[in-house]
C-alpha cells in the first residue's frame, strides 16, 4: 500500500547524523543525498526520506502521526531505541518493552527525532 515516508527537517546534517545512527543500528545503510540535499534510505524494501519542506516555511511534525519501523525482535528494537536516544532523539511514551494488543503482544519502543516527529520501533511477539 505504502510507496515511501517522507518527514521534513529544519537541520539536514542533524538529522543525517541521528537516520543514519538508526539506520546501521538495523543493518541499514547511510543516506544518499539527492541533488535538493533530501537524505534517502532504503532498507528492508522500503523507502524512508528527510526533507526540508519545499514551500520554504519551517518543518513541523504531525500532532498525532506515528511512523513505524519494523524490527527483528527486542534486541534490534532496543539498539535501534538506543542509537537514537544517543544522536539527538527523545526517549517518550514507556520505556521500551512489551504492550497487550488485542491482535497479540508487541515489543514497542518509542523517539521524537529531532524535529519533533514521533517513530516507533516494533515488533510482534511470538504467540504464546
Amino acid at each position: 500500500m505504502y510507496s515511501h515516508m517522507m518527514v521534513g527537517s529544519n537541520d539536514i546534517g542533524r538529522s543525517k547524523k541521528f537516520y543514519d545512527a538508526l539506520f546501521a543500528s538495523v543493518g541499514g545503510k547511510p543516506a544518499m543525498q539527492d541533488e535538493r540535499g533530501r537524505l534517502i534510505y532504503m532498507h528492508n524494501g522500503g523507502l524512508f526520506l528527510v526533507t526540508k519542506p519545499i514551500d520554504g516555511e519551517p518543518a513541523t511534525h504531525a500532532n498525532g502521526g506515528t511512523i513505524g519501523f519494523a524490527m527483528d525482535g527486542p534486541e534490534q528494537a532496543n539498539a535501534w531505541h538506543q542509537a537514537g536516544v544517543e544522536n539527538g532523539g527523545t526517549a517518550i511514551e514507556d520505556a521500551p518493552g512489551v504492550r497487550s494488543a488485542d491482535f497479540g503482544d508487541l515489543y514497542l519502543a518509542y523517539l521524537r527525532d529531532p524535529d519533533g516527529n514521533k517513530l516507533c520501533a516494533m515488533h510482534r511477539m511470538p504467540a504464546a
